[in-house]
């Protein structure tokens, strides 16, 4: 097994990306300079903590763009999964697939999780907190799904 996910610390640069979206638009972060992004990794669509963030997100999303902050999802489904996921709970930010693990793997995300005693490979849920320059300025290890809205909100100077 390899070892415990070590996400990006606040401060470290954002690594830059480009990647596709279920209906083909690509999503760049370099296209977001200037403003605030909500980069989110989450596991697994449509599982009940996802949900539970993806639907505080969308259902806040006026606050946040108000604010300033653009929100993207990343998890290492596959599109046709995003798809289904995005129309059933009627997400308008982006949702990236990272099969491939390659964003996932930038923000150092994946890793061995345990879960009623097992051990297994796996992505821990966390948020970047993007500032308009590109850095990191808060990472959210242990977001709360159902108010990570507020969470995100709060980090903000």
């Amino acid at each position: 097994m390899a070892a415990k996910p070590e996400p990006l610390e606040a401060g470290t640069k954002a690594p830059a990306f480009t990647a596709t979206t279920f209906d083909g638009s690509k999503v760049k972060l370099t296209d977001y300079e200037g403003q605030w992004v909500a980069l989110y990794f989450y596991p697994k669509d449509a599982t009940p903590g996802c949900t539970a963030q993806a639907c505080n997100l969308r259902d806040n999303l006026d606050e946040l763009t108000a604010a300033g902050i653009a929100v993207i999802g990343v998890s290492p489904d596959d599109n046709d999964s995003h798809e289904k996921f995005s129309t059933t709970h009627e997400l308008t930010f982006p949702l990236v697939a990272d099969i491939d693990h390659k964003v996932i793997d930038k923000y150092g995300v994946w890793g061995e999780k345990k879960l009623y005693g097992k051990t297994f490979m796996g992505l821990q849920r966390t948020t970047f907190l993007i500032d308009p320059k590109g850095k990191i300025a808060h990472v959210f290890k242990r977001p709360k799904t159902k108010d990570h809205t507020a969470e995100i909100l709060s980090k903000l100077p």
